[in-house]
């Protein structure tokens, strides 16, 4: 299964068929699945993910595994910040918001002391890696 596409889609049936568990690579994660509108298209994109509860939003990265873009979600999220969240159970709509330093750095070493990987994605590329938190509305 090299199509990311095809990888992706296999991870949502399996979130949706398990109540928001996953084994593989997000086995033991918090996941969530996030519904952004494309920049250019218009279109609803949906993109597996790892997710930090925090309070009553979720904090989520925007490492693309440490490459030297932001992943498209990223791109679309910053253009429409109206997105739909799965987490567990539960779907609901929230505002999208990028915080600005010293936020961004706090959260990004929450979600690092929690998956040690992202500590590593930072170390592998140039980029400021993004922290977007996804607010309840």
């Amino acid at each position: 299964m090299n199509d990311p596409k095809d990888w992706n889609k296999q991870i949502i049936e399996e979130f949706r068929a398990n109540s928001g568990k996953v084994g593989g690579h997000f086995e033991n994660a918090t996941l969530v699945l996030l519904h952004t509108i494309g920049a250019k298209s218009g279109l609803e994109r949906i993109n597996p993910m790892m997710g930090m509860p925090d309070g009553n939003r979720i904090i989520v990265i925007a490492s693309k595994g440490g490459a030297p873009e932001n992943p498209d979600w990223f791109t679309n999220l910053v253009a429409n910040p109206k997105v739909v969240v799965e987490y567990g159970t539960e779907t609901f709509n929230a505002t999208a918001t990028v915080p600005e330093e010293p936020e961004r750095s706090k959260l990004y070493g929450k979600m690092a002391a929690k998956y040690p990987f992202f500590a590593e994605y930072e170390k592998k590329t140039t980029r400021s890696i993004p922290v977007a938190i996804l607010n309840r509305l």
